[in-house]
């Protein structure tokens, strides 16, 4: 059974170099092959709106919106329930390929066999 890495982010804007961190990790599992699911929370929810990786910026960093895109396309990204409420996020909202989904959905996924769940 393959190895599934979770990273859960819970820093955006307000602290940009965990941010750049947990996103860069995600997608560069993703390019070693493995089985990534990313959760934004917290301050990094806003990224699940379309262009806002766009205006995140941090010094020798690849670009977030790029790093996003790599995590859409071969995993899966996940947008906090609450935190989604709290910033009145719905899923008409989120970029194609966003779900939102709770603590549940997270404890399933980090508790799955093989599963190994990083945060940031």
């Amino acid at each position: 059974m393959a190895r599934t890495l979770i990273v859960k982010v819970t820093a955006g804007a307000d602290a940009p170099e965990r941010c750049a961190q947990a996103f860069t990790v995600a997608a560069t599992a993703v390019a070693a092959g493995a089985d990534v699911s990313l959760w934004l929370t917290g301050e990094s929810s806003w990224f699940a709106l379309p262009g806002r990786a766009e205006t995140f910026e941090l010094p020798h960093s690849a670009p977030l919106q790029d790093l996003l895109a790599a995590v859409l396309a071969a995993g899966r990204v996940t947008l906090c329930t609450q935190c989604a409420a709290r910033r009145e996020i719905t899923e008409a909202d989120v970029i194609p390929g966003v779900r939102i989904a709770g603590a549940a959905a997270f404890v399933e996924e980090t508790l799955a066999d093989g599963a190994q769940a990083l945060v940031y």
